[in-house]
């Protein structure tokens, strides 16, 4: 999953959302060097990419951008999910999303000090693009693939996977409808499993 699904995710628990949202930024045995709630959030941020790439309706989501984006396109599905999460009546709408987009920049904020470098450089085009509320928009997506673009090694464009979005959307929307509850329950079993600790 992307960022604001991971936010998402985060249950309101301002630690777990920060562990969550730079677990792809800290490597290994460094999620040591954190707080025992932030160790959480990473914790749970790598549960969830398994879960995700492990589940049939991201295989389906998958198959749609291997052709053009191989080893690519499960990150291009995790932006993809999460457009359709900032869309799902069931959990957000319009005013929702964007008191959600701008707690979690807050958080972030309060948090700076714990922010690994590559993640503090990104944080304030993260907020200043406003990245969680715009992935509701198609444009906002699309604009997310560009960036994806940027920090990968391989692949230098991101004009097919949007070509691809705008062909499957259907398709990409069911996969999420099958997928998100299943993800949503998932997380928060483990979430709750953390509060026993």
């Amino acid at each position: 999953m992307n960022y604001l699904a991971h936010a998402y995710l985060s249950f309101n628990h301002e630690e777990i959302l920060v562990g969550n949202l730079i677990s792809d930024f800290v490597k290994g045995k460094n999620k040591f060097n954190y707080p025992e709630g932030i160790q959480k959030g990473i914790t749970l941020h790598r549960a969830i990419d398994t879960f995700t790439d492990g589940h049939e309706a991201t295989q389906l989501a998958k198959n749609i951008f291997r052709p053009a984006y191989r080893l690519y396109s499960g990150a291009f599905v995790d932006v993809v999910y999460d457009h359709f999460l900032a869309t799902d009546p069931k959990e957000f709408n319009e005013e929702t999303l964007k008191s959600f987009s701008e707690n979690v920049y807050n958080v972030l904020g309060n948090h700076i000090n714990y922010l690994p470098e590559r993640f503090g450089r990104m944080f304030p085009y993260m907020k200043l693009q406003n990245w969680l509320f715009n992935y509701h928009t198609r444009w906002g997506t699309e604009a997310s693939f560009g960036g994806l673009v940027k920090r990968a090694r391989y692949i230098r464009e991101s004009e097919t996977a949007a070509s691809l979005f705008e062909e499957h959307y259907k398709t990409l929307h069911e996969c999420y409808k099958v997928f998100f509850p299943d993800l949503k329950s998932f997380a928060f079993k483990m979430f709750e499993d953390f509060a026993k600790l």
